[in-house]
């Protein structure tokens, strides 16, 4: 084995878990000195620059570095969809509300357990949020009003860095509204809800990336790209699964978890038509909806 070969592997097993910790780490310290905001957002652009470069130097599919010529909807979606739809609804609606129904002043509403260790309660958070998510994932494939939202994300025919924010604004509305009220209508702090939409996004970015990878047993327990080629496959046999967004607890439980030991597909996609551009993607899914066709 060559020292080229040996440190390509080394990096292709540690990059995930490295990343991930390091991110972590990063944002706690920023809770710690009362910025956890800056800190995120410093250590976020930190590792989309480091995974844009280890998509250029050890791609998992070097036609996936090639132009789809969609670059500029994936961008325009994810500063609608995780910037709009996120400081609208989460902040000024959904915070907003609960400042209402849960007085922060009040530590005893609900039944969240607050006095357990911060790690702790992000722990459970997670695992609770991801209840919501998954299946709000998972109705979003099988119930076909929500399908057509669904697809504008499913219709890229390459995984990168730059589409992990790609989601049509009122599938974004969806996931964040189950990920974060089924919380605070436990009583849960908002700093789990903080340190849930944070691991989300560390883990989004992760998931999507076209970095060659391995990952072993982490694949059992968190959602790695490896999952979630999978999941943008065509085969909807295999498409149909794994629907996690940050842990794979549900996937194994209700048994859709689905990680075979070949390499997924590189041909994903969807079949049916999705306008290339921006407005047309927007307004696709109310037309297929309004239209009333089939998938």
């Amino acid at each position: 084995m060559t020292e080229k070969s040996t440190l390509y592997n080394a990096v292709s097993w540690l990059s995930w878990p490295v990343l991930f910790v390091f991110c972590l780490a990063v944002t706690g310290y920023g809770f710690e000195v009362g910025r956890p905001v800056l800190f995120f957002n410093i250590v976020y652009v930190i590792l989309a620059a480091t995974l844009f470069l280890l998509e250029r130097t050890m791609p998992h599919e070097q036609v996936w570095n090639q132009n789809d010529g969609q670059t500029f909807a994936n961008i325009a979606h994810t500063l609608m969809s995780k910037g709009g739809v996120q400081v609208l609804v989460v902040f000024s609606t959904v915070i907003g509300l609960a400042s209402l129904i849960t007085p922060m002043s009040e530590p005893g509403f609900g039944i969240w357990p607050r006095q357990w260790p911060m790690l702790a309660q992000v722990a459970i958070g997670v695992v609770i949020a991801e209840f919501a998510l998954y299946w709000a994932h998972r109705i979003a494939h099988e119930w076909l009003p929500l399908w057509h939202f669904h697809a504008v994300h499913h219709s890229v025919t390459r995984l990168w860095i730059i589409n992990t924010g790609r989601f049509h604004f009122v599938d974004s509305l969806v996931s964040i509204v189950v990920g974060v009220v089924i919380l605070l209508a436990l009583g849960a702090p908002l700093e789990v809800v903080t340190w849930l939409s944070a691991i989300t996004a560390f883990l989004g970015i992760l998931t999507h990336c076209n970095v060659d990878m391995r990952f072993g047993v982490i694949s059992l327990v968190f959602n790695t790209p490896g999952l979630h080629r999978w999941h943008h496959s065509r085969d909807v046999r295999e498409g149909n699964k794994n629907y996690g967004e940050n842990l794979m607890i549900w996937d194994q439980i209700f048994r859709t978890f689905y990680n075979p030991p070949h390499r997924p597909p590189v041909n994903i996609g969807i079949d049916e038509h999705m306008p290339a551009d921006f407005l047309g993607q927007l307004a696709h899914p109310f037309k297929r909806n309004f239209q009333g066709s089939d998938k």
